[in-house]
């Protein structure tokens, strides 16, 4: 804990300078991990002081990174050049009095139109919003009338459909809140009409998801202790998905005293899965190898990729980024 107060101080005295401190380490696994990550690439600290740094979204035409803090209950905005600042407030829970620990939004996304689509726990539905004026539309907050446990990661499709998962972390009794309408931690695909479907129902902790770069499989990360698992679904045209297996099993890692179970995931142009989980954020090629690790002192949520050449990682009470060679799918 020392260690994390002295770097804050030393982030503080830095960041007029746009000079940040670099912080973790990389771990190279396979050559081909050169191609993903440059050789002299370090792990930098952009911001720091949240309490649950989650769901980072960059938004290339702002040319700043959105994310949420979870626990606060807020979305901020970070710029390169302008800092950091608060972008909504209330995020995720907009009613009154206390809720759970995790109100706010969680996974979020800048959607091909260039709007704002969040997960929110406390309001339990998926949202899309102008990022300059306009309030929010609701996006899905119901399945067979039966209102959402937490909505907790989303990605989208080139369709314009969504798909998100929907664990119980957002509840103020996790899996024994009294206030659960559906039974399963569901996958979600919601539809340019708004249909909603339930695709998958058979997973303990659904958590992080996201496409492969041709749209043939959808992978959702499981947050489960006793089966961390990244699992790979084929989907089909219908917005269906095919029998899962296991793309890549955390458990080794976890028992090297690697902690965490799998949480937010991305993928790039090429294939790469990046999972945060295992001591920090792991990247993997598209046929289940690990390449290399991004090892963080820190428990880590999720990544997302910047059009300046950056891989931006939350994590915990930071907002880090690396170098990075490769582009999103």
């Amino acid at each position: 804990m020392k260690n994390l107060f002295l770097l804050a101080m030393v982030f503080s005295q830095l960041t007029t300078a746009q000079t940040f401190p670099t912080f973790g380490k990389v771990v190279r696994l396979d050559p081909a991990f050169d191609q993903v990550i440059p050789v002299h690439a370090t792990i930098e600290v952009v911001a720091s002081g949240f309490q649950w740094a989650e769901g980072p979204a960059w938004s290339t035409r702002e040319g700043c990174l959105y994310f949420s803090d979870t626990k606060q209950n807020k979305i901020y905005c970070w710029h390169p050049q302008d800092g950091l600042s608060v972008f909504l407030s209330p995020s995720g829970y907009t009613g009154r009095g206390d809720y759970s620990d995790e109100p706010g939004s969680n996974g979020l996304l800048i959607n091909a139109r260039g709007e704002l689509v969040a997960c929110e726990h406390g309001d339990r539905r998926v949202t899309r919003m102008p990022l300059n004026g306009g309030g929010k539309f609701t996006l899905a907050d119901r399945w067979e009338g039966k209102r959402f446990n937490s909505p907790n990661d989303v990605c989208e499709h080139s369709s314009g459909a969504y798909f998100f998962t929907d664990p119980p972390y957002g509840l103020a009794d996790k899996e024994k809140d009294p206030s659960r309408e559906i039974d399963a931690f569901g996958v979600y695909r919601v539809d340019t009409s708004g249909k909603v479907t339930q695709i998958i129902s058979d997973l303990k902790r659904p958590n992080g998801i996201t496409l492969s770069p041709d749209e043939k499989t959808l992978y959702v990360a499981q947050s489960d202790d006793s089966e961390p698992y990244l699992m790979a679904y084929p989907l089909q045209p219908d917005g269906s998905v095919g029998k899962g297996r296991i793309f890549y099993d955390l458990a080794p890692l976890i028992k090297q005293g690697l902690p965490r179970a799998p949480d937010g995931i991305r993928t790039d142009a090429s294939g790469h899965v990046y999972a945060a989980g295992g001591g920090g954020f792991l990247i993997i090629n598209p046929h289940g190898k690990l390449l290399g690790r991004l090892e963080l002192p820190t428990a880590t949520s999720n990544c997302t990729f910047g059009s300046d050449g950056y891989l931006y990682l939350t994590a915990e009470q930071y907002i880090c980024r690396i170098q990075i060679q490769m582009k999103a799918r």
